[in-house]
């Protein structure tokens, strides 16, 4: 399981599981907290703006970058969760998470982002995250026509914690409806900002 949150909510999240594999995406003035209160047994920090066009002064994401993101959630193992974070929890966090979901289970590119809507309303995964890693894995434009056909999500400051399987077809059961019961709860709870623009 994936789960992913803001920069505001990681210590919450980071509090409830036991063990687990950091990803955090975040930007160049970004002020990272004491990584050593969280017990996480890998750690891959990767330093980038949150852009999906190229923008004078701001670093982008590159291949190199989601090349790192693959090989993580790669290198992770069924037992212990990924917990994946960015500033806001709503673009670059998500991006992540659906590219390392793709990666897993081609074929379930349109499904996959299907369940990321369903589970957070307020997502925008960055484009050019995702189109990075559409190049790198052949998939010849699905990942990135999947996610411009959900949309923008709602505006807000802060997205709530949501989770994400990493395994697909998802399995009906009494979890999973739990799981989803759960994730639905989290995306009531949002921090909204009616002045605020999307970042994450």
């Amino acid at each position: 399981m994936m789960h992913m949150c803001s920069l505001r909510g990681l210590p919450d999240v980071a509090a409830s599981l036991e063990a687990f594999d950091l990803l955090t995406l975040m930007s160049p003035s970004a002020e990272p907290p004491d990584w050593h209160v969280f017990s996480h047994t890998r750690h891959l920090r990767l330093v980038f703006n949150d852009i999906s066009v190229p923008t004078p002064g701001l670093i982008a994401p590159d291949a190199m970058m989601l090349q790192a993101v693959l090989d993580f959630g790669r290198d992770s193992v069924a037992s212990r969760p990924m917990l994946i974070h960015c500033w806001a929890g709503i673009s670059r966090s998500s991006a992540a998470a659906y590219i390392i979901a793709c990666d897993r289970n081609p074929g379930f590119e349109n499904d996959i982002a299907d369940e990321l809507r369903r589970r957070s309303a307020v997502v925008t995964p960055n484009k050019w995250m995702v189109q990075l890693a559409d190049d790198l894995l052949g998939r010849r434009g699905v990942m990135a026509d999947a996610i411009a056909r959900i949309g923008r999500g709602a505006d807000a400051f802060d997205g709530a914690p949501y989770r994400l399987p990493l395994a697909w077809p998802l399995a009906s059961s009494n979890g999973e409806e739990e799981s989803h019961a759960a994730d639905a709860l989290a995306r009531g709870q949002v921090r909204m900002d009616a002045g605020s623009t999307q970042a994450g």
